[in-house]
């Protein structure tokens, strides 16, 4: 398969990676290809000792949740999380909640462990895998407290928005994966896009807008540098914020 372009240095997608890239909507063609990026020591390391740890090796049965992370804790699900940055802070600003990331792309795996053992962050795992296959066969219906979708790739060519990852059938599967209340959060900084996951999300009957559109940015999400410089620079960035009815 032909590999993708590499989205720019320090764009948002390189601390919260093209969320598409790490899920397969149930077709024929696949939204990701393995590309193998550089591997630095740090990160090799992270995998040889922390990834036997950390990083769950996929299953065709449901996670328990429980046993992984040794307590009962609202559990939240980020698709596509690149190398981790963004991931790590949010784990560590909420203790009490755990977390799964569910990366393809080997270096940001890497990337994310080193943070997990320079921050000691005992509440986050790692499932590389796709993460339709995560979410149908790993995790039972009804058991997330929410899914985090960080600037997924916006696939800006007309011709292959068909690729985008938030279509209807992900989001009925999203949806069924959220407990009552369970918040699906997106964001992107392609208004195109943003127009789209609106429509998409609004269109699921399990779903309700906690704002009229687009919602302010929660608290918990940090401010990436590429963003902060976009936001000065006057571009725009569009989070959705649905919850579980």
């Amino acid at each position: 398969m032909t590999a993708l372009p590499n989205p720019p240095a320090d764009h948002p997608s390189d601390e919260a990676s093209p969320a598409d890239e790490s899920a397969t909507p149930r077709r024929g063609i696949r939204s990701f290809v393995l590309r193998a990026g550089r591997m630095g020591t740090g990160q090799q390391r992270a995998l040889e000792e922390l990834g036997p740890r950390f990083v769950l090796p996929f299953q065709d049965q449901p996670l328990d949740a429980a046993a992984v992370f040794g307590r009962q804790a609202p559990l939240v699900l980020e698709i596509g999380f690149g190398m981790g940055a963004a991931t790590a802070e949010i784990a560590a600003g909420r203790p009490d909640t755990d977390f799964i990331g569910v990366e393809v792309h080997t270096p940001g795996v890497g990337a994310l462990l080193k943070r997990i053992g320079e921050q000691g962050l005992g509440n986050l795992r790692i499932v590389q895998h796709d993460a339709v296959q995560v979410l149908e066969q790993m995790i039972a219906p009804a058991t997330l407290a929410g899914v985090h979708i960080f600037f997924p790739d916006p696939w800006h060519k007309k011709k292959h928005n068909k690729r985008r990852l938030i279509q209807p059938p992900l989001v009925q599967l999203l949806a069924s994966r959220l407990a009552l209340g369970g918040k699906l959060h997106c964001a992107t900084d392609w208004q195109p896009y943003a127009e789209q996951m609106l429509e998409v999300l609004s269109a699921e009957p399990a779903l309700t807008n906690t704002a009229q559109g687009y919602a302010p940015k929660p608290d918990y999400r940090p401010l990436t540098k590429f963003e902060a410089r976009g936001l000065r620079l006057g571009h725009g960035v569009w989070d959705l914020v649905f919850t579980r009815r």
